[in-house]
């Protein structure tokens, strides 16, 4: 939803750049999304694009030497101006996030029970056998067969995608309003990503929690997903409904992707790649960054980045080829 009316989530001009010892890097450059309640917004890309630092700066973790300008409201707030203190007491139960690394976010010291009750322990009013009862009730939700034991189990005990499970439950534990996925079913098999979506589906279908999925696998986007944004070189390129830019994309960098994808039954057919590198964003090109890939390249592609442009019902893309319907 485009239209700010009613979102839980509104971010406006956002910008995050990083001092590096080569000169600034500007990861993301003036991204606007607006999320709804019980929504679910895939962030696609390249890896380098600027995926995962949007997703961190939602809930301001971003290392010390990132500049954040724009705006983050969630319920109306704005989190910029939030002190640290305030932020800690948002993440957790109001804002949480699921790692891309089940193998490495858990600690391997600590029972799946010990770092359960430490998440409600810390974000909660819950006395010990409240907090309990609640560590079961999640372990269920998400799946986890044989909840009691699990709870003594340590994470080298576990599978990859029961550690994911168990890291999505405590990430949902208190009923968030905002769920941060950040590559959620990287370095899973097939069947494990299968159980994670209809993990997600179920978390928004019982919880009513909004999700920003950030991924680059286009097949889990269009599975799970309401609408989409497109990121190239730290820009959002295209945003609206899944099943529309599926269907017809309208930037040329939408369209490459998608001509990326293997298809069934095609297999004589020569995989499209998508020419060149994405840029340095040290050192983007002036104009739009995608130009020296594009095959639909003009003279003014390569001067001057587009303004967003409506290209259908809530839909819009940054790119000169639609000129003439500002958004």
């Amino acid at each position: 939803m485009d239209d700010a009316a009613g979102a839980i989530l509104e971010v406006r001009d956002l910008h995050v750049r990083f001092r590096t010892r080569r000169g600034p890097v500007q990861a993301v450059d003036g991204v606007n999304f607006s999320l709804a309640a019980g929504e679910i917004l895939g962030v696609v890309g390249e890896s380098g694009c600027g995926k995962s630092t949007l997703c961190t700066s939602l809930v301001r973790l971003l290392p010390e030497n990132a500049e954040v300008t724009g705006s983050i409201r969630y319920r109306g707030e704005e989190l910029l101006t939030k002190s640290g203190a305030e932020m800690r007491e948002l993440r957790g139960r109001e804002i949480t996030m699921v790692l891309q690394n089940p193998m490495t976010a858990m600690d391997p010291l600590f029972t799946v029970g010990n770092q359960l009750d430490e998440v409600l322990r810390h974000n909660s009013s819950m006395r010990g056998e409240e907090r309990r009862s609640r560590a079961l009730e999640m372990l269920r939700l998400v799946h986890i067969p044989s909840p009691v034991e699990r709870l003594r189990s340590y994470p080298h005990q576990m599978s990859g995608g029961m550690k994911q499970r168990v890291l999505t439950a405590m990430a949902t534990s208190l009923s968030p309003g905002l769920l941060l996925a950040d590559e959620p079913t990287t370095a899973l098999d097939v069947t494990i990503q299968e159980q994670i979506l209809r993990l997600l589906a179920d978390i928004r279908g019982s919880l009513g929690t909004a999700i920003v999925l950030v991924t680059h696998d286009l097949g889990v986007v269009r599975r799970i997903t309401d609408r989409v944004m497109i990121m190239y070189a730290g820009r959002a390129v295209e945003t609206g409904d899944t099943e529309a830019i599926f269907t017809d994309p309208k930037h040329p960098y939408t369209r490459a992707l998608l001509a990326s994808i293997p298809r069934i039954g095609h297999t004589g057919r020569r995989l499209t790649a998508i020419d060149g590198q994405i840029p340095d964003l040290a050192d983007l090109p002036p104009g739009c960054a995608f130009a020296p890939r594009c095959p639909s390249a003009m003279s003014g592609c390569t001067t001057a980045f587009p303004p967003a442009f409506n290209t259908g019902p809530e839909r819009t893309a940054r790119c000169w080829l639609h000129e003439g319907s500002p958004a």
